[in-house]
């Protein structure tokens, strides 16, 4: 199995959408946008991003397919990941091995991730990575429609 990261394509947008409209991801998920259900507001917000040099969009493909995609953003002044594979390829190592080549290109540190508390592939996909779990938040989660409490995960020069 070959897994590449390449820049998010206009074309890419589309069939990422799609990825994120599975009910169970969504679910585990949790903090997706009001609108996310909404494709021309899906393409119309994430091809902003494409173009805005404090977020770094790549695409997740193996064998040439498109599977994921994975991001740095700032949020509160703090650079954060995040990232979304289609349910059909979970529990392939597929997250693990595309967020260990992510964080060869995005080398600042520290980095943070923030995933539902009851989301535990993700939690173990993080800490695979050397990402800590630091603390608690809580959040409303819009697929949830209620406050739900997050993890908070930090990946430094420490805890590699």
């Amino acid at each position: 199995m070959e897994i590449n990261l390449t820049q998010t394509t206009l074309d890419d947008l589309k069939l990422l959408f799609h990825f994120q409209l599975d009910k169970e991801a969504r679910h585990l998920a949790a903090f997706t946008n009001k609108d996310s259900k909404d494709e021309r507001a899906y393409v119309e917000r994430y091809s902003k991003y494409l173009t805005d040099p404090s977020i770094n969009m790549l695409t997740i493909k193996v064998n040439n397919n498109v599977v994921g995609s994975i991001s740095k953003f700032v949020m509160e002044n703090e650079p954060e990941i995040t990232y979304w594979i289609d349910r059909k390829f979970w529990g392939r190592g597929i997250a693990s091995n595309a967020l260990k080549e992510f964080l060869k290109i995005e080398t600042i540190r520290p980095i943070h991730a923030r995933v539902a508390f009851d989301n535990l592939g993700s939690q173990k996909v993080l800490e695979k990575c050397g990402f800590v779990k630091i603390g608690k938040d809580k959040g409303f989660a819009n697929e949830r429609q209620s406050e739900i409490e997050e993890y908070i995960y930090i990946l430094s020069e420490d805890s590699l």
